[in-house]
């Protein structure tokens, strides 16, 4: 496998801007990253929103539940941000898809929580109407998330997000998926067996020029930075 290592702004460059925003996304695109990746969540009116945590922190100090609140409630006030002077909204998924369109980007697309098949196959479905499907690698911590977008989708790259060492990850060669690990637990060894697979490796999260040495030498595929911009030479 030819080994060209690509940087990932971590929910966009999230080290200057609230992350998972629109303007972390579009400064992702303007200091150099080769993608963005974005968490999804699902609204209470079925709306597909870009947002970590479960809960959307605003900016008077309160808080919503995501998966309870509708997407007029969501985007009622702007969210908290404490890294720059704008002013940040909840953004859609399909804002982010635009943005990351719109430049040519990679997209790291990771579902959080559990999806029903409905849903997962309206995160496809979006993705093919407006950017690219070849451009974009669906990821989870949720295995049946994977199994279910496998069995809709069983030619699309689909990706196991890895946290924990007692985690068994030899059970993505039975599906085919690749990995998106934190950096701290992998292996040349673990590297190596995906690739013997022809299946890809994704770090995360590297934040000094130290760690991305280390990344660097185990000849991964992608390399997810919340400071990209600054340990990327």
């Amino acid at each position: 496998m030819e080994n060209k290592v690509r940087m990932i702004g971590h929910r966009g460059y999230s080290s200057a801007y609230p992350d998972n925003t629109e303007i972390a996304f579009i400064k992702a695109v303007e200091n150099g990253s080769g993608g963005a990746e974005t968490d999804v969540r699902i609204t209470k009116d079925g709306i597909l929103v870009v947002n970590h945590n479960d809960e959307a922190a605003f900016i008077d100090g309160t808080e919503l539940l995501v998966a309870e609140a509708t997407y007029e409630e969501l985007t009622a006030k702007p969210l908290k941000n404490t890294k720059s002077d704008d002013t940040v909204y909840l953004c859609t998924f399909r804002r982010y898809l635009e943005i990351m369109r719109d430049n040519n980007m990679i997209c790291f697309v990771e579902l959080k929580g559990e999806f029903s098949d409905e849903k997962v196959r309206e995160v496809f479905e979006t993705v093919e109407k407006v950017y690219d499907l070849s451009k974009c690698i669906m990821q989870s911590f949720d295995f049946n998330n994977l199994i279910k977008a496998r069995e809709m989708f069983p030619d699309l790259p689909l990706m196991l997000t890895y946290g924990s060492e007692e985690e068994d990850y030899k059970r993505c060669f039975d599906y085919g998926f690749s990995l998106d690990a934190y950096y701290g637990i992998v292996t040349k060894e673990m590297i190596k067996e995906f690739h013997d697979r022809n299946l890809e490796v994704a770090l995360w999260t590297v934040n000094n020029k130290e760690a991305l040495d280390y990344c660097l030498s185990l000849g991964v595929d992608y390399i997810e930075s919340d400071v990209f911009g600054k340990i990327n030479a």
